[in-house]
């Protein structure tokens, strides 16, 4: 049985050059082979989409050549495949986490918008990828509150523990084994509480601030405990820590190797894929890369 690629999406841009260098590594840390896809856009009353694909054989695409002398020194020994399409980006691209285990793309592509902090492809490919996105953000994202944090390698994840999903966990916990890194994990909690009883009248709260971080950090542990089973040499760090959560990872990326955040659940009355507003956030500010995971399949 073949081991599902790493997908870096190519596109001639120093983002994407980033993102390729990113996927490398990935690629190496999964022993997978890495798969650079070049989507050839044209415009939307073009031909369909066609496939030339092959190894060297998208030969004749400057783009896959570059990226072919690129890794000829700099990737030795790794498996790639070479790939090119023709069609929309925005489409073609979450098609390919159909067969990958990752796909991997820059914050912003050639020809788009300068002042645009994520392009569209990467947010589409985000939202409707059936594998885990990765987003590499251009250096020198200034975040403005850093949260302290020891030194070392850090990947960052996200727990809802009103909703925490499985597979952004596993998915945090497996980057930061394959790294050797420890896992800080932000569990966001409300503060202040606040009742309302009349228009205009606020009840201020009965619940002492202690008490509820301490039982978000005692959720936050159960829902970590299977996974620290599974790799009980790894150290996860919980903080539950009151405000936004969107606020408090971005904070957190502040030299992470990897933010994690997970994709908006599929509700009854919005059944299409949506990207959540933390997520979202997170993908336009933070500093380090950020991997998108799809939720876990719901139970039936």
């Amino acid at each position: 049985m073949s081991t599902a690629p790493v997908i870096a999406a190519a596109d001639g841009s120093d983002d994407s050059l980033r993102a390729l260098d990113w996927a490398v590594q990935a690629a190496r840390q999964r022993g997978a082979p890495l798969r650079v896809v070049h989507v050839r856009q044209y415009a939307a009353w073009g031909q369909p989409d066609v496939l030339v694909a092959g190894e060297p054989d998208a030969a004749g695409d400057p783009v896959l050549d570059e990226v072919r002398d690129r890794l000829r020194t700099g990737a030795p020994g790794l498996a790639v495949e070479y790939v090119a399409l023709e069609g929309a980006p925005s489409a073609l691209l979450p098609e390919l986490g159909s067969d990958a285990q990752l796909l991997v793309l820059g914050s912003r592509g050639r020809g788009g918008f300068a002042s645009l902090l994520l392009g569209s492809n990467g947010m589409a490919a985000a939202r409707d990828a059936e594998c885990p996105v990765v987003v590499v953000p251009r250096p020198g994202r200034d975040v403005q509150e850093e949260l302290p944090v020891e030194p070392g390698p850090r990947v960052v994840v996200g727990l809802d523990v009103d909703s925490p999903d499985d597979a952004t966990l596993a998915f945090a916990f497996a980057e930061a084994a394959w790294r050797g890194a420890r896992l800080q994990v932000i569990a966001a909690y409300p503060w202040p509480l606040q009742s309302w009883v009349a228009a205009g009248e606020i009840v201020p709260p009965t619940v002492d601030q202690d008490e509820v971080e301490q039982e978000t950090r005692t959720l936050a542990e159960g829902f970590l405990a299977p996974h620290l089973k599974d790799r009980p040499g790894l150290r996860a760090d919980v903080l539950a820590l009151p405000g936004a959560a969107a606020g408090l990872l971005v904070s957190a990326s502040k030299d992470a190797a990897l933010v994690v955040v997970g994709r908006h659940r599929r509700r009854l009355l919005a059944p299409a894929r949506m990207i959540g507003s933390v997520t979202q956030a997170v993908l336009l500010h933070a500093a380090a890369p950020i991997a998108v995971v799809p939720p876990s399949p719901p139970q039936e």
